[in-house]
């Protein structure tokens, strides 16, 4: 184990071992240990204080394509939780020396001061046509070690993730309410109040509702129907989060119990909560979307957007015959729907993300403005 001499960066040996028996050793950053994960990639550019503090990256080592991450340093203005969610990070080159006036920290130290293991010096093209080619797969990052053997072994005694549980891990403890931003409503005089569902909310989701002056109630993954109507919503908004949306019991009831009643909205893995609810069925895709640049186009209005990403299930357009609900947005790359709206009911969703962090902003107002809508304001 070595210091860098120009910015005092931990550097040690690593190991990224794969189910299928691959093994890239490369150096180590970050803190000392062993991740274990999915192995997923994401094509943006920037933003990786955002994607690393996404709690829906929880049970995945992350890998960006772009080849040189870090360079403007971390400023913690960005974050999407309060603490990185990926269990660890795969990069070609973590710079060491970042430039930004707001860098209060490198990546290096940011993963350090978090406990989370990275990895440099990898072919991360390589990998990300692995994955194209054969699917996501299981992999252990380990760090003040190569040995590959160990790495594989950890990959393939690891859980699958459609058995995994980890809506628990990033949902919110106990009830919350942020009041909503004085003076934004035109037109209506009552304020509104919104119950989120946290099954690992983004901040900017958050923000976004917050600044359009609704007030919110954020409640854990486990509420019950009798919870959420105790707090007499005029709206219900079921967030993103990790892992397989079958496992997410309570919000899918919780849709249930709604619909009909108040509107109900939905963002990414929200949005294949309310199919399933609905009665549709969702599966998992090859190796999912994640990135900035994911082109959708509006079927209603024939308009295209670039959206960002991060989800690794998808619902089965076959299977939204009967349930009310009818294809609003489709993914122009693979033609996967990307938001639903139902024929008759207040209810809609996407499965791209509206709220702009780490960008773009096509949809922000899209999807936002048609909840000021809904809840009968002005936009």
């Amino acid at each position: 184990m070595s210091y860098d001499i120009y910015s005092q960066v931990q550097m040690m040996k690593a190991v990224l071992g794969l189910e299928d028996g691959t093994v890239i050793k490369g150096t180590g950053f970050g803190a000392e240990g062993t991740a274990c994960g999915e192995l997923v990639f994401t094509t943006q550019f920037t933003g990786y204080e955002e994607a690393l503090t996404d709690p829906s990256y929880r049970g995945q080592i992350l890998m960006f394509t772009y080849p040189l991450i870090g360079n403007y340093g971390v400023s913690g203005e960005r974050f999407q939780s309060d603490n990185i969610h990926a269990e660890g990070l795969v990069v070609r080159e973590a710079c060491k020396k970042p430039y930004h006036y707001k860098s209060t920290r490198s990546i290096h130290r940011f993963l350090e001061d978090e406990g989370k293991p990275g990895i440099e010096g990898v072919d991360t093209r390589m990998l990300t046509i692995g994955a194209r080619e054969r699917g996501t797969m299981r992999a252990a990052l380990i760090t003040g070690s190569d040995d590959g053997e160990e790495a594989v072994n950890i990959a393939r005694n690891s859980p699958q993730t459609t058995d995994e549980e980890l809506i628990s891990l990033v949902t919110c403890k106990e009830p919350r309410f942020i009041p909503g931003a004085e003076g934004a409503w035109k037109g209506i005089s009552k304020r509104k109040h919104a119950v989120v569902v946290d099954l690992g909310i983004k901040r900017n989701i958050i923000n976004n509702l917050h600044n359009r002056g609704i007030d919110l109630t954020l409640v854990p993954a486990t509420a019950k129907p009798s919870e959420i109507a105790s707090y007499d919503p005029d709206l219900l908004l079921i967030s993103n989060g990790p892992g397989n949306p079958e496992k997410a019991k309570d919000a899918i009831n919780a849709v249930k119990a709604f619909a009909g009643t108040i509107p109900v909205c939905g963002i990414c893995f929200g949005h294949q909560i309310i199919s399933l609810a609905m009665g549709a069925r969702t599966y998992k895709l090859k190796f999912g979307h994640r990135g900035g640049n994911q082109p959708v186009k509006d079927l209603v209005e024939s308009k295209i957007f670039i959206t960002s990403q991060n989800h690794g299930y998808a619902v089965d357009a076959d299977s939204l015959d009967g349930t009310g609900l009818y294809v609003k947005y489709l993914n122009a790359n693979d033609k996967t729907v990307e938001g639903v709206s139902h024929k008759d009911l207040d209810i809609f969703s996407v499965q791209f993300h509206p709220e702009a962090q780490a960008g773009p902003m096509d949809t922000e107002e899209t999807f936002f403005g048609k909840v000021v809508k809904v809840l009968g304001g002005e936009v």
